[in-house]
C-alpha cells in the first residue's frame, strides 16, 4: 500500500490536478467528498490518458468530476490479500483506496498485492 497520495476537488481542471500531483507513484488522485452525504472518487492516470489525451480534449477545459470514477470500491487495511486480489479481478480494478474510519489511508494496486502476497498479511499492514 502506498501511504502517500494526493487529494483533489472534483471541480479542478485536469491540468490543475496534474500540476498539484506530488505522489506520481500512486498513479491516481483521490477526489474528496463534496459533503458528508457524498462518496470518495478516484481519478486514474489511465482515465486522463484515455478520456482527455486520447480524445484530443483540452486539459484546461475538462474537470476532474467529468472523468473520475465514483463511487469507488474501497478496501479495509485488514482485508486479506487474497480477497483483495479476487475483488480486483472481479470488478476490473487496478488500484483503489484503502479506507479506515471513513478516511483514505492509502492506495493499493496490483503491484502492492503481488509484493505483499507472499507475506499473508493484510492489504494495509506492513
Amino acid at each position: 500500500m502506498k501511504h502517500q497520495f494526493d487529494i483533489i476537488s472534483g471541480s479542478v481542471t485536469i491540468r490543475e490536478a496534474l500540476q498539484t500531483m506530488e505522489h506520481v507513484d500512486a498513479k491516481c488522485l483521490i477526489v474528496a467528498k463534496r459533503n458528508e452525504e457524498d462518496e470518495i472518487g478516484i481519478l486514474l492516470i489511465s482515465d486522463i490518458a484515455q478520456q482527455v489525451v486520447g480524445e484530443g480534449r483540452s486539459p484546461d477545459r475538462v474537470n476532474a468530476y467529468e472523468i473520475m470514477q465514483k463511487p469507488v470500491i474501497g478496501v479495509h487495511p485488514d482485508m486479506d490479500i487474497r480477497y483483495c486480489a479476487r475483488l480486483f479481478g472481479r470488478f476490473a480494478v487496478a488500484r483503489t483506496p484503502v479506507i479506515e474510519n471513513d478516511e483514505v489511508v492509502g492506495i493499493v494496486s496490483y503491484s502492492d498485492l503481488v509484493i505483499k502476497g507472499l507475506t499473508g498479511i493484510g492489504v494495509g499492514r506492513d
